[in-house]
């Protein structure tokens, strides 16, 4: 890598010192050995033995981790780092630019390389935990270095662990042997390892998902306690019915066995990160036992399954890397997120996992952020937005609406939406977006070696199902301000309203008391999402409350003097309606009170889809279940 800066009016040039990666083997296999049983205090100690020979050798930390999408490697995580051959201590430098780096010169008469070090999970709420006194979730690119100069897929590891006594794990690892707590598995190489998580638990229970398939699919659960790991007969037929839709959708599947790693807390960090024969899932405790309260969770399995055939089998060349330290490229997200955003809410309905009018729902809440609460498509185009890992790294930002994050994943699903519907009336109604899912995601039944695509073969592979000029089409909406992202609607023979009553799925969305989110929202009426406190966490950009003053940060501590409560703002929302009386709320922020006056008088707005009679349902064909 080179850096180049200004250094009074002259150019310097800062070029770090790590080999560049080469498509040849590494010699050698890299043993790999994480003790992860100290839950008290979360800590994974790690110890390598590394195959060298003498001369300089650069050892590198995962930097660009793969379903991150950007340079979130931990490595202030990392600590205690010990280098050493033949019993002595080898000194190490850490490169001057690059701090995923290291730097080690291996004498004459060595062999091998012993490396130690601990990994540090995190052990506050802010931070994530990834241990529990009962779980926990290791990633393998967060305990490991490997020898620069190599691609990932030539380097070599024999990897195991050791877990806490009694712990069952689930990966998609394969066993090669097990004494004990400790767990050996058969050497894979090290795109392959990084790409297999482990969870493991106390209380876990393991279910097959595709009894008598081609490809065994299982549930690994790992839960807080063993009552959350019941399932009933109609659940386990809904998530059987997800593999067995998946594959019905891409006619193929892109694994020898695929594990859903699913953690049931209310402690271990959520989570939901793709691989190409596993995934990581983590939601609430109560996934199971509150079935009927729970229907905004229950799309994340259908979105990381999908990704073993979009973003893991077919990936844009952008973003395939030769190791976890050369950069990625995000510009096609729009695709590989997208597209998954879309198919995950249709393969969740037609499972059975949503009813169609909790689809619908769903849909509206979507579609609704598209039409009143991304302005900020007025400067920045969906394609800008696959910057945002690597620009925003998914913190918390204080006007949503206006700076835009990730809008590739829903924007992309609205995006995707039209496409279906666009092919389905080119057609006639006989062809449709599952003909693109299965002659660009179907292709090579079995295989797990990744396939890079570009956009022009996205756009090849749209005219082969329908003749159109879908390269203008697709720019007009990824590359261009104030993109159409509405017309999918209306296309399916739908319309998005609003109505001053919630859909019973919007309810749970914001405020299930298990669910992270517990948002109490504003959004489409005053343009404000609180928390249950009344902590203002967005604000609507030249909505009516930013237009009165309110900041991202600020508490309401009373409406209209009376205290606050969300019936007491619902209640004063109502009242104003047809009124030429403000809302006046008294904001407590940065130690001090004001009160602000909200000149809103449209009353409470909540989002639904409405059929256009006399217009082709193709919304409903679209999440029907395929025989």
């Amino acid at each position: 890598m080179v850096f180049a800066a200004g250094v009074a009016g002259a150019q310097q040039t800062h070029t770090d010192n790590v080999p560049p990666p080469r498509d040849t083997p590494y010699p050698g296999t890299v043993t790999l050995h994480v003790d992860a049983n100290d839950t008290a205090q979360g800590i994974f100690r790690v110890r390598e033995t590394i195959p060298v020979k003498a001369g300089a050798l650069t050892l590198l930390y995962p930097q660009w981790i793969p379903g991150d999408h950007s340079p979130t490697g931990p490595i202030n995580m990392l600590a205690g780092l010990k280098l050493s051959a033949n019993g002595k201590p080898l000194k190490w430098k850490r490169d001057e630019y690059n701090v995923y780096a290291f730097h080690v010169d291996v004498p004459a008469d060595v062999s091998a390389i012993d490396v130690s070090f601990q990994y540090l999970s995190g052990r506050t709420d802010s931070e994530g935990f990834e241990m529990t006194d009962r779980m926990m979730d290791m990633e393998w690119s967060k305990v490991l270095l490997y020898p620069a100069g190599y691609f990932s897929r030539g380097i070599r590891f024999a990897p195991s662990v050791t877990l806490p006594q009694g712990w069952q794990l689930g990966t998609a690892l394969e066993t090669a042997s097990q004494s004990g707590d400790n767990t050996t598995f058969k050497p894979v190489t090290l795109n392959n390892l990084v790409d297999s998580p482990i969870y493991a638990g106390e209380y876990f229970k393991r279910v097959d998902l595709n009894p008598g398939g081609d490809a065994p699919v299982h549930l690994d659960i790992v839960a807080d306690e063993p009552k959350y790991l019941v399932i009933t007969p109609e659940q386990l037929k809904a998530h059987q019915a997800l593999v067995t839709q998946a594959t019905k959708l891409f006619g193929s599947h892109h694994y020898d066995h695929y594990d859903f790693l699913f953690s049931l807390s209310d402690q271990l960090s959520g989570n939901g990160t793709e691989h190409h024969q596993s995934s990581e899932n983590g939601l609430g405790a109560d996934y199971f036992t509150a079935w009927d309260e729970g229907a905004p969770d229950r799309d994340l399995l259908a979105h990381e399954y999908t990704h073993s055939w979009n973003g893991k089998f077919r990936r844009p060349a952008d973003l395939w890397t030769p190791n976890f330290n050369v950069p990625m490229g995000d510009s096609l997200l729009w695709v590989y997120e997208g597209q998954t955003q879309y198919w995950g809410f249709i393969l969740t309905a037609r499972s059975g996992m949503w009813s169609p009018q909790q689809f619908r729902d769903a849909l509206a809440m979507v579609a609704a952020n598209y039409d009143r609460n991304r302005v900020g498509f007025q400067w920045r185009t969906l394609e800008d937005t696959t910057n945002d890992p690597t620009a925003a790294r998914r913190s918390s930002l204080p006007y949503r609406s206006w700076q835009m994050s990730e809008e590739y994943y829903s924007g992309g699903q609205m995006m995707w939406l039209e496409v279906d519907a666009k092919l389905r009336a080119l057609t006639h109604d006989h062809k449709s977006l599952d003909d693109f899912a299965k002659a660009f995601f179907g292709v090579d039944n079995g295989s797990y070696v990744t396939k890079t695509y570009t956009f022009d073969e996205v756009v090849s592979t749209l005219n082969s199902v329908a003749p159109f000029d879908w390269a203008s089409f697709l720019r007009a909406r990824v590359d261009a301000l104030n993109p159409p992202l509405q017309n999918g609607i209306a296309g399916t023979g739908w319309k998005l309203v609003y109505t001053d009553q919630e859909s019973e799925y919007e309810k749970q969305y914001n405020s299930r008391p298990q669910s992270s989110r517990h948002l109490f929202n504003f959004t489409w009426s005053i343009g404000l999402t609180m928390t249950d406190k009344g902590q203002v966490n967005d604000v609507r950009w030249d909505g009516p409350a930013f237009k009165a003053g309110i900041s991202t940060g600020a508490t309401v501590v009373a409406v209209n003097g009376q205290n606050y409560s969300r019936d007491a703002l619902k209640s004063a929302i109502v009242a104003a309606k047809g009124s030429k009386q403000p809302i006046q709320l008294l904001l407590k922020y940065q130690g001090g009170y004001r009160t602000v006056a909200v000149d809103y008088h449209e009353g409470l707005q909540y989002p639904h889809l409405v059929r256009v009679e006399g217009t082709p349902d193709y919304l409903g064909e679209i999440i029907a279940p395929r025989k």
